[in-house]
């Protein structure tokens, strides 16, 4: 891969060091991460219960918007479903709010029918100009036997993954588009529907080896025709002779066999692809590594808050930062 390039002589190479110009306001937007008026908003409170409906069947006693804020509360404080509920329900306590509290069970239940409601992707709202697209997938650990228990005892490991694909603002670092699949699903198929969860015009698309192929670059061409696809091509890919004229992956291929793959990357801008590796490193450090629930619509529900928490702490604290000088000797 072009990021492991002369491996054996990097450590030579000083790594990059970067100073905070915005300290003050970055930091007190951290701490306002964890303020829960910051998650418990004045709308989820008046929309609480839910409306009665005329229709055949039990009601409802709880809004979308209040399973949406408890779920929300748990995956911002990394607590359960029966934490959750002993957490929101002291805080309406101390609010002095007579609100039922939905139970851990209800919780649960509710999370694999959930909608999103409007707002949830109001962090993730899409600029005025175009957007420059980054997508990538990583992959989530699921409930089942641990890979210690099939290394130790030989027993069959019941150990699956799900896929997250992300489609990242390079912009503005926010979550723009995600779905959730199974381990064996490939990251070329799921283009397509991450583009169409975005309305705005992409200027520029860019993923890694892995998106390499006819689908990707017909998808991101039926979303926007002018886009500018940045995709490195396969070591022994080789140009079309049947097109005319060349389309961008022949560009691409010719381009590196004359400067070589390190000086593509520099001059395609490549290298902003690390912004989405950040965010997905985010999701895993402030999120979760693995998904709580069992059921997969609770995982898709999981999924589609967890984005949305991120974009929210993105929106209270972006430091802005610099590369510092290398000091000459």
């Amino acid at each position: 891969m072009p990021h492991k390039h002369n491996a054996a002589r990097r450590h030579r190479i000083r790594k990059m060091k970067f100073k905070v110009t915005n300290w003050p306001e970055y930091e007190a937007g951290l701490r306002r991460r964890g303020s829960l008026t910051l998650w418990m908003t004045p709308e989820a409170l008046v929309g609480w219960q839910a409306l009665r409906r005329k229709t055949l069947g039990g009601q409802p006693r709880y809004a979308d918007l209040a399973i949406e804020t408890a779920l929300t509360l748990g995956l911002a404080f990394g607590l359960r479903l029966r934490q959750t509920e002993g957490l929101l329900g002291s805080v309406l306590q101390l609010m002095g709010l007579n609100l039922p509290v939905p139970d851990h069970t209800t919780l649960s239940r509710r999370a694999r029918t959930w909608k999103p409601s409007v707002g949830l992707d109001d962090g993730a709202a899409v600029p005025g100009g175009p957007l420059h697209v980054l997508v990538d997938s990583t992959g989530l650990q699921i409930y089942g036997a641990g890979q210690w228990l099939k290394e130790k005892h030989g027993a069959k490991s019941r150990r699956k993954w799900c896929k997250l694909h992300l489609a990242l603002d390079a912009d503005n670092g926010e979550i723009i588009a995600h779905t959730l699949t199974d381990q064996d699903t490939g990251d070329a198929s799921q283009v397509e529907p991450l583009l169409d969860q975005i309305d705005g015009q992409i200027d520029l698309f860019a993923a890694d080896g892995a998106y390499d192929g006819d689908p990707t670059y017909n998808a991101v061409l039926r979303h926007s025709a002018e886009v500018r696809i940045v995709i490195p091509p396969r070591s022994n890919a080789v140009e079309r002779t049947d097109t005319e004229p060349p389309g961008q992956r022949d560009d691409h291929i010719a381009s590196i066999n004359i400067d070589g793959r390190m000086k593509w990357q520099a001059s395609t801008g490549y290298g902003k692809r690390a912004l989405i590796e950040t965010a997905i490193g985010r999701y895993k450090g402030m999120i979760a590594r693995r998904l709580r629930a069992r059921s997969f619509p609770a995982q898709q529900t999981e999924v589609a808050i967890g984005c949305a928490v991120l974009n929210c702490m993105l929106a209270c604290a972006r430091p802005k930062s610099v590369r510092c000088k290398a000091k000459t000797k």
